[in-house]
């Protein structure tokens, strides 16, 4: 690995620095998008449950809101009611609907900066091949003159050019492969908790609200 570094030239360091970055967004992804840290699936279930013969305690919608993303915007409903008693339904929905905003703000994180890396290094990869493309010309041209050719300057020309578009597209395509995954998987959770908060709000509408 490190022959091939030396041979790519310097024009690989900004793919490295790339490949590194790309791999830790990618692990923190995988550990954030996790459902049980954004949905899990009994949880509504189980605010439902705890909310059925009135407003659970403070304690109780502190647990709610500190377990996931999800139960941070159910809570956000319960203590929209705990603080403002007199709040009507669109309210509720509306400081909930503001949560989720926050919450899919938080889920949304770092896929810009996958989707940069999958983007710009394919383009790093042709400029280490453009700056091949000048060594070689450049050999040929200084040994016009002298009416022979310089085999080691032609040879690392050509291992630039090629070892650079070749370790680009490796991680380019890792990284959109990744920006894809996470990008359907984001979009599957905030679906699922936009219904999520639609069925808490028409439940808190049934009881705590009192068809206000």
């Amino acid at each position: 690995m490190l022959s091939i570094i030396q041979a790519a030239g310097w024009p690989i360091w900004p793919l490295i620095a790339c490949s590194i970055l790309a791999l830790a967004l990618i692990f923190e992804r995988f550990t954030a998008l996790k459902t049980a840290r954004v949905a899990p699936p009994a949880l509504l279930d189980e605010a439902i449950s705890v909310s059925s013969r009135g407003l659970p305690s403070e304690e109780v919608v502190n647990q709610l809101s500190q377990s996931s993303a999800l139960g941070e915007v159910l809570a956000t409903g319960l203590r929209t009611l705990r603080n403002h008693p007199d709040s009507n339904e669109e309210e509720v929905r509306a400081a909930m609907e503001g949560a989720g905003r926050a919450a899919a703000h938080k889920l949304e994180k770092y896929l810009s900066a996958l989707a940069t890396i999958a983007s710009a290094a394919p383009l790093l990869g042709l400029l280490g091949t453009v700056i091949g493309m000048i060594e070689i010309f450049g050999s040929q041209s200084g040994a016009s003159a002298t009416g022979g050719g310089n085999p080691a300057q032609l040879a690392q020309g050509i291992s630039i050019a090629l070892y650079n578009t070749a370790f680009g597209l490796m991680v380019a395509i890792p990284a959109l492969i990744f920006w894809r995954y996470f990008r359907a998987r984001v979009d599957g959770y905030l679906l699922g908790m936009e219904l999520a908060c639609e069925k808490f709000v028409r439940h808190l509408a049934r009881t705590s609200l009192g068809g206000k």
